[in-house]
């Protein structure tokens, strides 16, 4: 055993954990984004817009809205996303997506701030009801034909208006004078009515072993490496 050889490992072992993690597609920024952006009041968020600068933050209060529209148990709703997705090579795929929104704000006290929901995508983190079955079992409510035995499942997520919320993204002043949050500096807008942890396992599809294998190669990785490099320097100053 050499340092170079312990340096490699470590290198492998780092390089696993990031494949581990690129697995989740745009959903691990989201859950990094939701750990490292840092929380601002509504009023801080309106100095922003009003001041022209662009700064990805984030911003926690209730959600709010005028015109909201109930679901099947009478909730009101401001956001609602139905997708049907079809599991093909390895992946979900999305097959139909209908969204039905109205426009609605965070409230903090007295104060309030537009959301851009029209820009929401992936940044959408909330309790997902699903419905699994085979396409054999859907076949004419599918845009495309597939194999009969092929997943399928149908993923309806909502935002409700008696929900307390986190919303990243930059504060602008929109086109009616208001501050909205939307999208910027590179950052999808996200909307989040979860705690932490049950937020990273939504964004994890309700996988466990994979995200903490990832974590456990990439911690054991990034040991094995500061090992390899202390071992090398301590062999060359003995040298």
């Amino acid at each position: 055993m050499t340092p170079l050889l312990v340096i490699a490992a470590g290198i492998v072992a780092i390089a696993i954990g990031t494949l581990l993690l690129r697995s989740y597609g745009p959903r691990v920024r989201v859950g990094r984004l939701l750990a490292v952006t840092p929380v601002v009041t509504l009023a801080a968020a309106r100095d922003l817009a009003s001041t022209g600068i662009r700064r990805y933050v984030r911003i926690e209060g209730r959600l709010d809205a005028d015109d909201e529209f109930p679901d099947e148990h009478d909730r009101p709703l401001v956001f609602r996303r139905r997708r049907v997705e079809a599991r093909l090579r390895g992946g979900w795929r999305v097959l139909d997506e209908q969204r039905q929104l109205v426009p609605f704000r965070l409230r903090e006290g007295l104060d309030e701030a537009g959301v851009e929901a029209e820009a929401l995508d992936e940044g959408l983190v909330t309790l997902v009801r699903e419905s699994l079955g085979i396409a054999a079992e859907v076949a004419d409510q599918l845009t495309m034909r597939l194999p009969p035995e092929t997943p399928v499942r149908l993923r309806i997520e909502q935002l409700s208006s008696v929900e307390h919320a986190s919303v990243l993204g930059v504060p602008v002043i929109g086109a009616d004078g208001a501050v909205q949050m939307t999208s910027g500096t590179g950052r999808p807008l996200v909307v989040c009515t979860l705690e932490r942890e049950e937020a990273m396992r939504v964004l994890a599809d309700g996988a466990r072993a994979r995200p903490i294998a990832a974590a456990v190669a990439l911690a054991s990785g990034l040991a094995l490496l500061v090992a390899g490099i202390g071992w090398a320097l301590v062999a060359g100053a003995a040298a």
